[in-house]
């Protein structure tokens, strides 16, 4: 007995899908059209989680290609009282005395560089090429991570006698040099400057930021202040901890030694700032979970917007097949079916809707990487969830329906014109 009722009730379910089935191929237009808010929201949702997750792990592989352990000292604070920038005086807070005391004293540093930098063309015969000029010491290739494809770095005395000697990046290398010519002992001008090249960087391309790595040019320090700028001031200092358990070690230790150096009392704030590869991930990590979260609450809408669609077509359905509901009740059918065929209906159409989305999600994702040059990530989960949220759409929206056409009145329902 147990068997004939599992049997039945079997072939009853199975009977309802068919009867969902056919009421979907009906309309197909109208079934299309129903699922179009779904295949948006969920298509959105894919695509926004793929771009956040693939901006997210972009800068995060940048900056540990940048050095985790990487500090950045900086002459003034961020901003002063009020949000005001800072002045030109306490721009210049920084000086080579600085540099050298925390190269001599600083405990928990396994390379330290000055930085100063100038912006302005560079010439060589008839090419010339804007970049940057930096002045750097030799330990800026391992604290930036930076390897020479040709050629060699400058030497230490090369920066104690402010030698007019660079080492240029691959993008300006390619622009001064587009005949294949060998760069190392050719000689480049950076405004009146003569600068001889003795090594070329390894290309690292763009950044997440769609900035070129290449379009650099460095020279000793001291030849950069001198020759070119005319300055005693530093624009920053870079180090790097000797690991990166160590880095707010290191922090701590520059910011007394600085702080000392600089005379500041123990109310002073500091004229410096103190900034680290961490500190930088963990900002950037949290704008773009931030802007991840503001585009997937838009496209959320969407899902919420075809659940409607899917009530609204539900409601339809049910106004339409009144008297197709009386005469199923008439013959037999309990309430429990007619719930059941309804919400059915509303399942399969977002479902069926939720796949479709799906599949122009990941193509969306695809697409973007490859016309935009955008970094995605598909997560696996974000498509499970997408396909979840949908699936629950539509028994959310497609209940109040389906209760709707199961309380009708068989009597009253035949006759409904």
């Amino acid at each position: 007995m147990k068997t004939k009722e599992l049997k039945d009730k079997k072939m009853s379910i199975a009977n309802l899908f068919k009867i969902a089935l056919r009421a979907i191929a009906a309309n197909k237009l109208r079934s299309f059209l129903t699922m179009l808010g779904i295949i948006i929201g969920v298509a959105s949702v894919i695509t926004m989680l793929a771009i956040g997750q693939g901006s997210k792990r972009s800068i995060q592989a940048q900056i540990s290609e940048m050095g985790s352990n990487m500090i950045m000292v900086r002459p003034g604070q961020d901003k002063g009282p009020g949000g005001a920038r800072q002045d030109a005086d306490e721009m210049q807070t920084l000086k080579l005395k600085d540099y050298e005391l925390l190269k001599t004293n600083a405990k928990y540093l396994a390379a330290i560089s000055p930085s100063v930098n100038a912006s302005g063309q560079f010439v060589r015969g008839n090419n010339n090429t804007p970049s940057t000029l930096y002045g750097i010491s030799p330990d800026y290739l391992t604290i930036r991570q930076l390897k020479l494809d040709d050629g060699e770095m400058f030497t230490d005395e090369d920066v104690r006698v402010g030698a007019k000697v660079c080492v240029i990046g691959k993008t300006v290398a390619d622009n001064l040099f587009p005949n294949g010519e060998d760069p190392i002992g050719q000689v480049v001008r950076f405004t009146t400057i003569p600068l001889r090249v003795v090594g070329v960087l390894e290309s690292k391309g763009y950044n997440s930021f769609g900035m070129d790595q290449d379009d650099l040019v460095l020279a000793p320090y001291t030849t950069v202040m001198k020759r070119v700028l005319a300055v005693t001031y530093l624009e920053g200092i870079n180090c790097s901890a000797v690991t990166e358990d160590m880095t707010d070690l290191a922090i701590e230790d520059i910011a007394t030694l600085l702080r000392e150096s600089h005379k500041l009392k123990a109310t002073d704030e500091d004229n410096f700032t103190i900034r680290s590869q961490q500190e930088m991930a963990e900002m950037m990590n949290t704008t773009s979970d931030l802007m991840t979260t503001l585009l997937l609450c838009v496209a959320c809408i969407s899902l919420i917007v075809g659940g409607i669609g899917i009530m609204n077509i539900m409601y339809v359905s049910v106004t339409e097949r009144t008297k197709e509901i009386g005469l199923r009740m008439s013959v037999g059918a309990r309430g429990i079916d007619i719930l059941s065929q309804f919400l059915i209906e509303a399942v399969m159409l977002s479902v069926t809707g939720g796949i479709i989305g799906v599949l122009f999600g990941v193509g969306a994702s695809v697409a973007v990487n490859a016309l935009a040059h955008w970094p995605v990530f598909i997560q696996p989960w974000s498509v499970i969830l997408s396909f979840a949220v949908c699936t629950a759409t539509g028994v959310f929206f497609g209940w109040y329906p389906a209760k709707k056409a199961a309380q009708l009145d068989p009597i009253e329902a035949i006759r409904y014109e």
